[in-house]
């Protein structure tokens, strides 16, 4: 876990980081909103995103 980051040692953070992070907040919120429109049920959305977040998790845990 030694190319993790944690935030607080990161600020202020700089132009590059603000705007991936609200592209990939916003890339998150457009997919989740297709979801909803295309019928998925919300636990399902809600357990995809749950088992991405883990996953990543975990890839940084084991680095």
């Amino acid at each position: 876990m030694g190319n993790v980051t944690r935030l607080r040692h990161a600020l202020p953070m700089s132009q590059d980081i603000n705007a991936a992070v609200s592209a990939l907040d916003k890339a998150i919120a457009d997919a989740v909103d297709a979801a909803k429109e295309a019928g998925l049920p919300q636990g399902l959305i809600v357990g995809l995103l749950h088992g991405h977040a883990h996953a990543q998790t975990h890839q940084m845990v084991k680095q």
